[in-house]
């Protein structure tokens, strides 16, 4: 599961989180980290176990999983990079109680901005090349369990002290920051995109047939 780290990537990750939530209180934001972190960790161990045979059940494929993903991450950049800066005027703050910020702890900040089709797709992946022998299935599972943890633990760290970062680099250097990860995460969203479809495309005959045309 060492090979989930980057894709999730907390570190990376801390600046979008902290977008979303610049008008949550820090105890408020230190819950949700602390929620998002327990999701991450179901979903990952979730996908890892159950993933293949669930996308079989329902006849979905990884490519199409990353085309869904990807259009709702650069949907979710989309409006953050026109979301109107905090000292702007006419932006008043809100009161964002601790049950309203919880109903967004799965979606959109766990899936798929935390836990997204990438990371996904490489737990299925890890899960559906397990031994199948009892003993060596048990000890992939354990192993998924402690590197999903560790994961867990390093987004809690990484997202409940986001706030750190932001008094360091104060309200412009913020914004900008901020700005910049807005834009990285549409990115982002076109490469998963991109990911999904092409693999969709080569699928299709006349793409899939044109390589084997003599020339």
């Amino acid at each position: 599961m060492s090979a989930l780290f980057p894709i999730v990537d907390p570190i990376g990750g801390a600046p979008v989180f902290l977008l979303l939530t610049r008008d949550y209180a820090a105890e408020t934001r230190r819950v949700l980290a602390r929620r998002i972190a327990v999701d991450s960790f179901i979903l990952l161990i979730g996908s890892f176990t159950l993933g293949a045979h669930v996308l079989s059940f329902f006849g979905i494929s990884l490519p199409v999983v990353q085309v869904g993903g990807g259009l709702i991450v650069i949907s979710t950049g989309w409006a953050m990079l026109n979301q109107k800066d905090a000292n702007d005027q006419g932006s008043p703050r809100r009161t964002v109680t601790c049950a309203d910020a919880l109903s967004q702890a799965f979606y959109p900040l766990t899936l798929p901005l935390t836990v997204g089709p990438g990371s996904i797709s490489i737990a299925i992946t890890l899960g559906a090349n397990a031994p199948q022998h009892w003993t060596g299935n048990l000890l992939a599972i354990l192993a998924a369990a402690i590197g999903s943890a560790f994961l867990g633990v390093t987004i809690y760290l990484c997202y409940a002290y986001a706030d750190r970062l932001a008094s360091k680099l104060g309200p412009t250097g913020t914004n900008v920051i901020l700005k910049l990860t807005a834009f990285l995460l549409v990115c982002i969203g076109v490469q998963i995109l991109w990911n999904g479809a092409s693999k969709l495309l080569s699928s299709l005959p006349q793409f899939g047939g044109a390589a084997a045309l003599p020339h």
